[in-house]
């Protein structure tokens, strides 16, 4: 199979948003603070912020779920080739509150469910063992409001075993995040290898949910 893709900037660009909040009781006439969330971007070369038009070619959102660091990527079949549209990773700042963090991440899934259209949406699943207890419950807050935001623009979900994607990618269910990435590179033909990793595992979420809708992944 042939691939498509947009060359690539030499760098990542970042992008920054701004949110309110309040934080405790602060007094008549304080205020609201202002927090920053951050939005990484492997930036293919399209208008920034253009709504794209329902596909009726399969168009997959990736999504590596994280409270502090959420990987997202878009790919699109077109015939025989398939095209990446858009690639990042959304930050929430330590700082700030949890549901202040939640609800920047559940705005910016739900523009990019607005923005691209996807047909899919596919999300890593939940396993049982975790080394970081916190870091799975933190997790597991982080895909709730992925899935709450995909429901509410009426998109399926798929969730995907690290396990299966890791086969999928790298022919090995029990692959290092290095050769997902340079999986992920080679089969969507880039210059250089996805970063950061949650890129990748965002893409390579991506490129599995294609091949369960009947694409035949490029070697």
């Amino acid at each position: 199979m042939r691939l498509s893709t947009p060359s690539l900037p030499p760098e990542t660009r970042s992008v920054r948003g701004e949110g309110t909040r309040r934080a405790g009781v602060r007094g008549p006439g304080s205020g609201a603070r202002r927090s920053k969330f951050e939005i990484k971007l492997l930036e293919p070369q399209t208008p920034a912020a253009q709504p794209l038009a329902p596909s009726p070619e399969p168009r997959v959102l990736g999504i590596d779920p994280g409270l502090v660091e959420t990987g997202f990527g878009v790919l699109e079949r077109c015939g025989r080739s398939v095209t990446l549209l858009h690639g990042g990773v959304i930050i929430t700042p330590r700082i700030d509150p949890l549901e202040v963090r939640l609800e920047a991440l559940h705005t910016e899934v739900s523009k990019l469910l607005d923005r691209f259209k996807p047909t899919l949406v596919v999300i890593e699943d939940l396993y049982s063992e975790y080394k970081f207890p916190k870091a799975a419950i933190l997790m597991g807050h982080a895909r709730g409001v992925i899935c709450l935001a995909a429901r509410q623009a009426g998109v399926p979900l798929l969730p995907l075993a690290p396990a299966e994607v890791k086969r999928a990618i790298a022919a090995n269910g029990a692959a290092s995040k290095g050769q997902i990435q340079r999986g992920v590179q080679m089969r969507l033909g880039l210059a250089r290898a996805p970063r950061p990793s949650h890129v990748a595992d965002a893409l390579a979420l991506a490129l599995t949910g294609l091949s369960r809708m009947g694409t035949r992944l490029p070697r």
